[in-house]
């Protein structure tokens, strides 16, 4: 059970990071869903360098949130320039 639980957050964190940063992000529900659980990942990394979470501890929401939009952030950059086609 847990981890549909990290995909229904994956979910929602994912699609809160691409309402706030609106653009041309990578689509669909799956990539949605990755962003979140790799944004919130990036979060409890960052979080236990700085000294914000201790191991094991979970990270927070907004922090997940927060950990999705530096994810598109990086994605947005480095595909800068790029065209499809």
């Amino acid at each position: 059970m847990g981890f549909i639980w990290m995909l229904i957050i994956g979910l929602v964190v994912g699609a809160i990071a691409k309402f706030l940063m609106p653009g041309k992000d990578p689509g669909g529900f799956l990539i949605t869903m990755l962003i979140g659980i790799v944004g919130a990942l990036i979060a409890g990394f960052l979080g236990r360098a700085l000294g914000w979470y201790n191991e094991g501890e979970p990270v927070g929401f907004i922090a997940s949130v927060v950990g999705a939009i530096l994810l598109l952030v990086v994605y947005r950059f480095a595909t800068k320039g790029r065209t499809a086609g």
